[in-house]
């Protein structure tokens, strides 16, 4: 995993979480996930907070799950409930620095959920099919340990570069042509393919590759963590222009909330869950 070269700064995030079924689906196949761990217990958190990272790790989560009947609401809440189970025994790693074992530990994670999901699909008829996409992040002291597949994302907006990354790859054939310039971003949203997934925990997917890596975070910074139905009528530009606009900053605005809210108000068709991370 790369690294940059920022130093450890401060140990404190706020947190924003909110999920939506939308204008359309019936039910809502997005799940998330934040939980406070250390190498003893692990506690469920609330869908906003702020703490420190002292003597503890944090991990974000979004999960979309897709397959038939209801299997698809199942596929995202067990992908998001193996890392409860996972994560905490690697807090020693973590406060050791090491960082090929968060790297592995993210690894058998995502393998372990896809093994749980294939088994389900393949065991029980409503059931098949279920697949599920995972977007991870693991906060500890100056950096997010992150792990993805699917069309879900992460993003990142450091606070003195300006601007807005998309720090994990969509694994669509369509997001291929958009990353090697054969399509704009116009393009890409409204392809007829653009949700049609290349990986996915589950499902008939032999392998699991997810991508994994680590950022450097100092104060001011913002990470966003989404599903395909939060950017599926914004765009990245829009994205940013929303999360440091003056209205996200109020101390009582829930910017998770805010975004949810203007992705339905453009009529998004499809479940739509965001999850904010703030460094303070």
């Amino acid at each position: 995993m790369e690294k940059n070269s920022r130093q450890i700064t401060t140990t404190k995030i706020k947190w924003f979480g909110c999920t939506d079924r939308g204008k359309i689906r019936p039910n809502n196949e997005d799940a998330f996930l934040g939980l406070q761990f250390d190498a003893r217990e692990v506690h469920h958190l609330g869908k906003h907070g702020e703490a420190e990272l002292t003597n503890a790790d944090y991990v974000f989560a979004v999960s979309d799950g897709m397959g038939g009947a209801l299997s698809g609401e199942y596929a995202s809440r067990i992908a998001v409930e193996k890392i409860t189970k996972l994560l905490p025994r690697s807090f020693h790693q973590s406060a050791r620095g090491l960082e090929a074992g968060c790297a592995d530990v993210l690894a058998e994670l995502f393998t372990q959920t896809h093994r749980a999901l294939a088994y389900l699909g393949s065991s029980y008829e409503e059931c098949e099919g279920m697949e599920a996409t995972l977007s991870l992040a693991w906060f500890t002291p100056g950096w997010m340990y992150f792990a993805h597949i699917g069309d879900s994302r992460i993003y990142y907006l450091p606070k003195n570069e300006g601007g807005i990354k998309q720090i994990t790859q969509d694994d669509t054939h369509v997001a291929w042509l958009l990353r090697n310039g054969m399509i704009n971003e116009r393009e890409a949203r409204d392809h007829p393919r653009r949700n049609v997934l290349q990986k996915a925990l589950g499902g008939g997917n032999q392998f699991v590759d997810p991508q994994v890596g680590a950022v450097g975070y100092e104060p001011g910074d913002i990470f966003l963590i989404c599903t395909d139905g939060l950017v599926e009528k914004i765009y990245d530009q829009q994205l940013l222009d929303l999360l440091r606009s003056p209205a996200f900053a109020k101390a009582r605005a829930n910017p998770a909330q805010l975004l949810v809210n203007e992705a339905l108000e453009r009529n998004c068709r499809d479940n739509t869950t965001a999850l904010v991370i703030q460094v303070i």
